[in-house]
């Protein structure tokens, strides 16, 4: 496995576990900002991983720039996850979700890489329908992202 599927595994986790801190809904992006270094470095000491390696550094960029981004990106979640309302997605499909949209909308990483990588993450961590409904939102996303840019 390469240091960025890592990586985005980190992000996935602790964006997940981040779910479980109580916030202030206005409040809830400097919270998560705040607390996002202490559960990732939870989680990459249970995985054994050092916090000077690529893997941990290319997580926390991840990590900080979707949190940073996380109202654009739930807005844009929403639009594509017809038939089901953003509370009613599962917190690790959303949180695979979040990261996902982060570098298709904010990244020069092709979107056929993101969009295999959260599948393969998905088939790790969510359940076995997850990773239909996550591939349907992530490729109209995706679809939207490039006519924009084409327009």
């Amino acid at each position: 496995m390469g240091f960025r599927r890592k990586g985005r595994e980190l992000a996935v986790q602790t964006l997940y576990s981040l779910e479980f801190i109580e916030t202030d809904s206005l409040l809830q992006n400097f919270e998560l900002l705040n607390h996002y270094e202490e559960k990732l470095d939870e989680i990459i000491t249970a995985n054994e991983i050092e916090t000077e390696s690529t893997i941990y550094q290319f997580a926390k960029d991840l990590l900080y720039n979707t949190i940073k981004q996380m109202e654009i990106i739930d807005t844009e979640i929403s639009k594509y996850s017809t038939n089901w309302s953003f509370e009613k997605i599962a917190m690790v499909d959303k949180s695979v979700l979040r990261v996902a949209a982060y570098e298709l909308m904010y990244t020069d990483t092709p979107a056929a890489i993101i969009m295999d990588e959260a599948i393969e993450i998905s088939k790790k961590f969510c359940s076995e329908n997850s990773k239909k409904f996550i591939n349907g939102v992530l490729n109209a996303l995706a679809s939207k992202l490039t006519e924009n840019k084409n327009v």
